[in-house]
Protein backbone atom coordinates (compact mmCIF):
# COMPACT_ATOMS: atom_id res chain seq x y z
CA UNK A 1 0.00 0.00 0.00
CA UNK A 2 1.56 3.43 -1.21
CA UNK A 3 0.62 6.29 1.45
CA UNK A 4 0.18 9.98 -0.78
CA UNK A 5 -0.83 13.36 0.76
CA UNK A 6 -1.66 15.67 -2.13
CA UNK A 7 -2.84 19.32 -1.59
CA UNK A 8 -4.85 21.18 -3.85
CA UNK A 9 -5.48 24.55 -4.80
CA UNK A 10 -9.14 25.44 -5.92
CA UNK A 11 -10.48 27.74 -7.96
CA UNK A 12 -12.53 30.56 -5.84
CA UNK A 13 -15.18 29.76 -3.89
CA UNK A 14 -15.38 25.88 -4.65
CA UNK A 15 -13.29 24.31 -2.03
CA UNK A 16 -16.11 22.80 -0.54
CA UNK A 17 -17.67 21.51 -3.59
CA UNK A 18 -13.63 19.91 -4.41
CA UNK A 19 -14.16 18.56 -0.85
CA UNK A 20 -17.29 17.18 -1.35
CA UNK A 21 -16.26 15.40 -4.64
CA UNK A 22 -12.57 13.97 -3.29
CA UNK A 23 -14.46 12.38 -0.47
CA UNK A 24 -16.36 9.89 -2.97
CA UNK A 25 -13.27 8.51 -4.31
CA UNK A 26 -12.73 5.30 -3.03
CA UNK A 27 -8.71 5.92 -2.40
CA UNK A 28 -8.98 9.09 -0.29
CA UNK A 29 -9.45 8.34 3.40
CA UNK A 30 -9.34 11.95 4.68
CA UNK A 31 -10.02 15.70 3.79
CA UNK A 32 -8.58 18.74 4.90
CA UNK A 33 -9.53 22.51 4.71
CA UNK A 34 -6.23 23.95 5.23
CA UNK A 35 -4.36 27.43 5.69
CA UNK A 36 -1.60 28.66 3.16
CA UNK A 37 -0.79 28.47 -0.42
CA UNK A 38 -3.53 25.15 -1.44
CA UNK A 39 -7.34 25.07 0.28
CA UNK A 40 -7.14 21.28 0.75
CA UNK A 41 -5.11 17.86 1.81
CA UNK A 42 -6.39 14.58 0.50
CA UNK A 43 -4.73 11.54 2.52
CA UNK A 44 -4.98 8.87 -0.24
CA UNK A 45 -4.04 5.49 0.05
CA UNK A 46 -3.41 3.28 -3.17
CA UNK A 47 -2.30 -0.15 -3.99
CA UNK A 48 1.23 -1.10 -4.66
CA UNK A 49 2.06 -0.94 -8.15
CA UNK A 50 -0.34 1.84 -9.01
CA UNK A 51 1.11 4.74 -10.93
CA UNK A 52 0.82 7.72 -8.33
CA UNK A 53 1.04 10.25 -10.99
CA UNK A 54 -1.59 9.05 -13.34
CA UNK A 55 -3.90 8.61 -10.30
CA UNK A 56 -3.39 12.63 -9.52
CA UNK A 57 -3.90 13.23 -12.89
CA UNK A 58 -6.79 11.14 -13.50
CA UNK A 59 -8.72 11.47 -10.29
CA UNK A 60 -7.75 14.74 -8.87
CA UNK A 61 -6.81 17.34 -10.82
CA UNK A 62 -10.02 16.47 -13.03
CA UNK A 63 -12.29 16.90 -10.43
CA UNK A 64 -14.78 20.03 -11.03
CA UNK A 65 -12.69 23.66 -9.81
CA UNK A 66 -9.25 21.66 -9.03
CA UNK A 67 -6.99 24.94 -9.82
CA UNK A 68 -3.44 23.29 -8.94
CA UNK A 69 -1.86 20.20 -7.52
CA UNK A 70 1.11 19.24 -4.94
CA UNK A 71 2.11 15.57 -4.61
CA UNK A 72 3.93 14.20 -0.98
CA UNK A 73 4.85 10.65 -1.12
CA UNK A 74 4.95 9.62 2.59
CA UNK A 75 7.30 6.51 3.33
CA UNK A 76 6.69 5.59 6.63
CA UNK A 77 4.29 6.00 9.09
CA UNK A 78 5.37 6.32 13.41
CA UNK A 79 2.95 5.72 15.94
Amino acid sequence: MQTIFVMVKCELGRSYEVADEAVELEQISEVHSISGQYDLMLKCYLDDGVDIGQFVVDHIQMLPGVKDTFTLIAFKAFA
